[in-house]
């Protein structure tokens, strides 16, 4: 069984003396891991960089069997953004959440897009806002997307500003009432597009966590990875 797809490194765990264990986000093959051999030479520490884009080759005897896997690079994201701690802490908070998510080799096109278009954006000034979009798309791609399209209660569909813990849907300000502190803040970014503020991507990493830790998280019995509560506490400050 062999199979040649696009990647995303997601981390590399040393196996041996001289090996690893990468795990990949592939286009058309999921979350998929293989043997690497020589990961810790050099020329592969460069390649299997979390983060990084590769073409990847995976050959294995059976289907279920762990397998072995050859890289290529193609688009270095990782060094492009090692001198910017912001930046790589996103990089790093990305790829550890859709390791955490992601069913082991059941595709997932939906996730892959999204973080591929987040490592393309992390040279752009709207990353942060990107981030928050990468998180609201892994939700999707899960079967548990959030409806910020029409308020709940009226079905209007301006004054957006609040989302329901319960239902995951948008409330409208006028809708919110003396529920409005029960209620989740909605980043006008999410509803009007274009960058936000740095206090609305903090209320829009609030919003994607909830829905993580409820949905995601406790079904793998899991906590936020490290790098995502760094990424929070950078908006805090």
């Amino acid at each position: 069984m062999e199979w040649d797809d696009e990647a995303i490194v997601l981390a590399v765990r040393r196996h041996g003396e001289h090996g690893g264990i990468a795990s990949l986000l592939t286009r058309a093959h999921g979350r998929h891991a293989g043997l690497l051999h020589g990961a810790q030479s050099k020329a592969n520490r460069a390649v299997a960089q979390p983060g990084n884009q590769v073409r990847a080759w995976w050959k294995g005897r059976l289907a279920e069997q762990l397998g072995t896997l050859r890289l290529e690079v193609l688009h270095a994201h990782a060094g492009m953004v090692l001198d910017d701690p912001a930046r790589l802490t996103a990089l790093s908070s990305a790829c550890a959440l859709a390791e955490l998510a992601l069913p082991e080799r059941q595709p997932h096109p939906g996730a892959y897009a999204a973080l591929s278009a987040l490592l393309g954006a992390l040279a752009a000034e709207s990353w942060p806002s990107v981030y928050v979009h990468w998180e609201l798309a892994l939700l999707r791609d899960l079967g548990f997307g959030l409806d910020l399209s029409a308020c709940a209660v009226t079905g209007a569909t301006e004054d957006l500003g609040f989302v329901s813990p319960k239902t995951g849907r948008a409330v409208s300000r006028s809708a919110a009432g003396p529920w409005k502190d029960r209620l989740l803040p909605l980043p006008r970014f999410l509803v009007d597009g274009g960058e936000g503020e740095a206090a609305e991507i903090r209320d829009g990493l609030s919003l994607s966590g909830y829905f993580l830790d409820r949905h995601v998280l406790a079904a793998h019995h899991a906590v936020m990875p490290a790098a995502r509560i760094r990424l929070v506490d950078r908006f805090r400050a």
